[in-house]
């Protein structure tokens, strides 16, 4: 059943490049839990211990309110075919603006998408795995493409524009930081 280990080994490695969903969980000591599913091949594993994600605009901005002031940080994948596992990684997570000294150096590693607001760097403290036995089996049929054509069309004005309008506060009314620092 479930195992601890304090790095990612290469299984773990394979196992993870091979997925085309993750979940990320945060919350402050006083917030809501926010899970967000997320996709679009945007994630990258840079050694055993650490993790970068690219955040693109969506409704809420919950994850950057969050690390900004509890930098907690759970990421899980979960195999929807193949053998069963459940994979969690725990660490502390810190948020990459897009003035930030790191942002041109990580962007690099990840695709470039319209609408990118923050990468998101999580240091890997603890990994764990389970069995998945009641996960369900589902077909990847591919990525869908309605949120990189929405942010397209918007353009980086209309980005912006929408950063300032829905993405300025979590539910909880912290403030995210984005359009102070561009992302």
């Amino acid at each position: 059943m479930g195992q601890k280990y304090p790095e990612l080994s290469e299984r773990h490695i394979e196992f993870i490049a091979q997925q085309k969903l993750f979940f990320v969980g945060t919350a402050t000591a006083d917030s809501r839990v926010n899970i967000s599913p997320k996709g679009m091949d945007s994630l990258r594993v840079i050694n055993s211990k650490r993790v970068v994600w690219l955040n693109v605009t969506g409704s809420g901005n919950e994850t950057a309110a969050h690390v900004q002031s509890s930098p907690r940080m759970t990421i899980m994948f979960c195999a929807f075919d193949g053998a069963p596992i459940i994979l969690r990684l725990y660490g502390t997570a810190k948020v990459i603006h897009k003035t930030s000294p790191e942002w041109q150096q990580l962007q690099a590693l990840l695709p470039s998408l319209p609408g990118a607001r923050q990468i998101f760097d999580l240091e890997v403290e603890l990994v764990q795995s389970s069995c998945g036995m009641a996960v369900p089996y589902f077909s990847y049929e591919g990525d869908r493409e309605l949120l990189r054509d929405w942010a397209a069309k918007k353009g980086d004005d209309g980005i912006k524009e929408y950063w300032a309008q829905k993405n300025q506060f979590s539910i909880d009314g912290a403030p995210t930081h984005i359009v102070k620092h561009g992302g």
